[in-house]
Parts: C-alpha cells; structure tokens; sequence
C-alpha cells in the first residue's frame, strides 16, 4: 500500500530508512480506530432500530436502495462490500416485513430488480431523519471542511485496501508509477501538481452514520 512518503511537512521522519514517518503513525490511529467505531455504530443503529424489526444490515440496504434506486443482489453486494449471502437474507427478510419488493429486470431476466415499496421508503426516510437530527445536535461544532476531510481520507484508505484484499498491490503500484510519469509536462514537472483533486477518488455518497454487517 503506497500511501505515504513523508510527514505531513513533506519530509521523512526517522533517523534511518524504514522508520514510520509522522503522517503513517497517524494513519494507523485512524486504522486503529475504525473497527471499534464501526461496532459502536452498529451498535447504536441496532438500538435505534429496535422496535421496527430490522436489523442494522437490512437498514443499510434499503439505504443503499434509496440513494441508488432499484438494483439486483449482487449489484447491492458489490455496492456495500459484502458477499452475496447476507445481502440475500436481508433481502428476504425486508420483503416478509413488506420493506422491498422484486421486480422484472430488462437488462437480465435471471437478476430480478429489489426495489423499495412505499412502506419501505417511508421507513428509510423516518429513519434518515432521526439520524440527522442526531447528527445536527452531537456534531454541530464539526466544521463541514474536517468532514471532507475525513471523507477523503476514508474514500483513499478503502481504495487501498481494496487493491490489497483483490491482490493488485504490484499492479497498481505500477500504474501509478507510469502515470506519474505521463504526468509529467514537456519541463519535467509533475503536471498533477495543478490538479489537487485528481486523485480518481469518487465523493462518497453513503451518509455519516454508515450500517455494517451486523444482524445477518
């Protein structure tokens, strides 16, 4: 994982090679702190949710039915990072509560579309309004530019690990260094020095109270 090459000064840390430098300490903080934030969250989705019948997973997906419209099983496994499996369940699941309904789908007649019921949407969106009055009155003194912030650094963190987990480290270390150097202008500068926003990083679209895996 090529993440960091030095401190948040520009320059290494350490007096020999191979030393962690000030920005990867931090790095691994927030490594650190995203498994237990993560169980804290489902945690406190599971108590939101339970008088409605769901689980904290199937809340996740009729969110990610409701951001992103009508998609298959594995369209939705794909999108939340999971196998097919428990998206089935919940599938399942929130169509016996009436949640989600299957529905034809013309780019595959195998693949069936999920998509919300008007039950479902009403649910979501009730949910989703607590979560942001929530949000509103616990995190009114995070100024929005630290939330980017955070986005970015998650959004660069799982684009990472995704290529460590699919095995494509050396690959991508070696696209990265070609297109370093086709970034380079006629000068030899680095011409993504112009461009700080070009790094291929996507603006997350999932809201600040993420569901995981939980309830499968």
């Amino acid at each position: 994982m090529s993440v960091i090459e030095g401190d948040a000064g520009g320059q290494a840390g350490g007096d020999g090679a191979g030393e962690p430098t000030a920005t990867e300490d931090l790095l691994y903080d927030v490594i650190r702190r995203l498994w237990p934030l993560h169980r804290t969250v489902v945690r406190a989705v599971e108590r939101e949710l339970a008088d409605t019948g769901m689980t904290a997973g199937e809340h996740a997906l009729l969110d990610a039915l409701h951001s992103e419209g009508p998609r298959t099983v594995p369209q939705l496994a794909r999108a939340m990072g999971l196998d097919r499996q428990p998206v089935q369940r919940w599938v399942n699941h929130a169509a016996e509560l009436g949640l989600v309904v299957t529905a034809p789908n013309p780019a595959h007649r195998r693949s069936s579309l999920i998509r919300l019921t008007t039950e479902g949407t009403a649910a979501i969106r009730g949910i989703q309004q607590f979560e942001a009055t929530e949000l509103r009155q616990r995190l009114a003194d995070l100024p929005a530019e630290d939330v980017r912030t955070a986005l970015h650094v998650l959004d660069r963190l799982g684009e990472e690990f995704r290529h460590l987990a699919n095995g494509s480290r050396v690959q991508r270390e070696e696209t990265d260094s070609q297109g370093s150097r086709d970034s380079r202008g006629s000068d030899g500068s680095n011409g993504s020095n112009n461009n700080p926003e070009g790094h291929g990083i996507r603006p997350a679209t999932a809201p600040l109270m993420h569901k995981g895996r939980s309830g499968e």
